[in-house]
């Protein structure tokens, strides 16, 4: 019988209404936890609340991410490893990335096809789409395996689309990053490249039963010998067959034994630390802090004005310290103010952005006492990379012009 002393769902405050959610979902709520997954997914306004309302009970999850090229059977893997850590009686949370099409932006998000667990009470299975995310990841993947993680889960495994050798967000936030390899990796040179085989904490050869396995485990090995080791622990090298079950069951084991050696949760560790203050949901507001924490942008006396998603204004009084040789504002001054634009406004959908191309046009002089503002705004964002333009302005004169390009992580801003 439903209690009567409850308010009615209409009369609860938001802060009620909220609260009541995450009570549901802490409980074990399927249905709660899938509306509250799509919630964060489609970033609809009312997620940034939900999701720091979640954070709270973040942490205490094993995240074990698995990666690798397409085809390399990760979810024939997962599958199998998730059946061997539900037969343990652990609680498996798994959030398969798949790639979304160039064309239309949809996504088959078909891992799940491969993935004949079942129903299951202790095993909870969501497809996410890139949307055309760089890294492996779609970017809302960190936030939804907080939701997950805060729902109780004893693991969460995330599986990223089929990745390529820079393809290395997974290693931002997963406790245990797994990394796949099937037979025929390649020749010795392929397998000690730098990139995706680096990050991994454990190797796995998968389709171990056909005949090129012996020689890739072989490979990695060699690749292991000439690198240093990462500290307190030894990679190892496992051959699975998920077919056979071969391997494992010890694949299991090792996901415990590195959970002992490296910990978990350490992706959350940071903003819950008291010394660091995290940004707010309000992206206006968490641009103004940013600004803030830049000495360089302080030095040079600018202002922030305004942000929000894609667009940030700066403004500079042009002082005597900025004037060049023919007494005019430095070039390199002008650049600095709309660079500071750019960063804002390539930074403001919470994760970071890291510039890797810029290029400004000068169109006009301008003198000590001129106010200048740069106003920068999205020109376009795609799976790796977004581009800006940055108009600063003398009143309405167009001083200068600048483009410049981003590499988009999936790495938030503490």
């Amino acid at each position: 019988m439903p209690r009567t002393d409850a308010p009615p769902a209409a009369d609860r405050s938001p802060a009620a209404a909220l609260a009541a959610r995450v009570a549901a979902l802490r409980a074990g709520d399927r249905a709660t936890l899938a509306r509250a997954i799509t919630e964060i997914e489609n970033e609809l306004p009312s997620a940034p609340a939900l999701h720091a309302a979640l954070r709270e009970h973040a942490g205490h999850a094993h995240v074990v991410g698995i990666t690798g090229p397409p085809g390399a059977g990760k979810s024939t893997l997962i599958n199998a490893l998730v059946t061997e850590l539900a037969r343990r009686g652990k609680r498996v949370a798994v959030a398969a990335v798949d790639p979304s099409s160039p064309v239309t932006g949809g996504a088959v998000l078909g891992d799940r096809v491969r993935m004949d667990i079942g129903i299951a009470d202790n095993v909870f299975i969501r497809s996410l789409a890139s949307r055309g995310h760089g890294g492996g990841l779609a970017r809302t993947t960190p936030r939804v395996v907080d939701v997950l993680d805060a729902a109780g889960f004893d693991t969460i495994v995330v599986e990223t689309v089929g990745a390529g050798q820079s393809d290395v967000d997974i290693a931002a936030f997963a406790d245990t990053s797994i990394v796949v390899s099937p037979p025929g990796l390649g020749d010795g040179i392929q397998a000690i490249k730098a990139g995706i085989l680096e990050i991994a904490d454990i190797l796995v050869v998968t389709k171990a039963d056909t005949p090129n396995a012996t020689r890739t485990e072989r490979d990695l090995l060699d690749m292991l010998r000439l690198r240093a080791r990462k500290e307190g622990w030894r990679v190892p090298v496992l051959c699975t067959s998920a077919t056979t079950g071969d391997g494992i069951a010890k694949l299991a084991d090792t996901l415990d034994e590195h959970a002992r050696a490296a910990g978990i949760g350490r992706r959350v560790q940071r903003t819950k630390d008291p010394a660091v203050t995290p940004l707010p949901a309000d992206r206006n507001e968490a641009l103004r802090i940013l600004a803030s924490r830049d000495a360089f942008v302080r030095h040079c006396g600018i202002e922030f004005v305004s942000g929000g998603a894609g667009r940030a204004a700066v403004r500079m009084r042009v002082g005597h310290e900025h004037l060049n040789f023919n007494g005019t504002c430095h070039g390199g001054a002008i650049f600095t103010l709309a660079d500071t634009a750019f960063g804002l406004a390539s930074n403001s959908h919470g994760v970071i952005a890291a510039g890797i191309d810029a290029h400004a046009t000068f169109h006009t002089a301008v003198r000590a006492g001129d106010v200048l503002v740069a106003q920068a705004t999205e020109a376009s964002r795609g799976r790796r990379t977004a581009i800006y333009r940055v108009d600063v302005l003398r009143d309405a004169d167009l001083v200068a012009t600048f483009t410049g390009t981003v590499y988009v992580t999936t790495r938030g801003h503490a």
